[in-house]
């Protein structure tokens, strides 16, 4: 039988080709496990961060009372805990600074997975503040349905409609409506003519 005749691989040729074969498969499997190791550790931060969020809750919610004082007596204090939360065991570590408002503390919470023990970078870290409200509950709520412009003026040939006014009856704004010393109030509501 000729060499031409037979249409076959060589030994070496196949070996070539295993070769090949082999690293695309070794860079494929590589590819999926950094996949795999970077989703574990996405949902690992995800629920630190959701710890670290809870816990920022509960000390403004005063479920637990921050700490006012300590040891090294510059108005710092911290706390440990630990939990289990979605299977996994977790320690926190939360600490409170004072700010250069009063009655206002920073609140910093790390997270760690597993115990006490097993240190390092912690995988979520939430900064909060708390404290007294700093103005009346509500006095800083602003009607945003209310642009800031001044009321458009009536079209020309058509009267002014009026608006409830404020304060005594008697000293009104002409051509606006308003009867009173103000906008709103108790006043009547009627038409001005100039």
């Amino acid at each position: 039988m000729s060499r031409a005749a037979a249409q076959g691989f060589t030994l070496v040729e196949v070996l070539v080709a295993l070769v090949i074969v082999a690293l695309g498969l070794t860079a494929l499997m590589l590819a999926v496990s950094g996949t795999a190791n970077a989703s574990g550790y996405l949902r690992d931060k995800a629920l630190a961060q959701m710890i670290a969020m809870n816990r920022i809750v509960e000390v403004r919610l005063n479920l637990q009372k921050p700490s006012t004082s300590s040891p090294t007596g510059n108005g710092t204090g911290s706390d440990a805990g630990e939990l289990d939360f979605a299977n996994r065991h977790w320690h926190y570590d939360t600490r409170y600074y004072d700010t250069d408002i009063p009655s206002m503390q920073r609140v910093v919470v790390r997270v760690w997975p597993g115990t006490a023990e097993s240190k390092g970078n912690p995988l979520a870290e939430y900064i909060g503040f708390t404290g007294k409200a700093l103005g009346l509950p509500g006095g800083s709520n602003i009607d945003w349905t209310r642009g800031s412009l001044p009321p458009a003026a009536p079209a020309p040939g058509t009267a002014p409609t009026g608006t409830p006014g404020t304060g005594t009856n008697g000293t009104g704004t002409n051509g606006t409506g308003t009867t009173g010393t103000g906008t709103t109030g108790t006043g009547p509501t009627g038409t001005i003519t100039p």
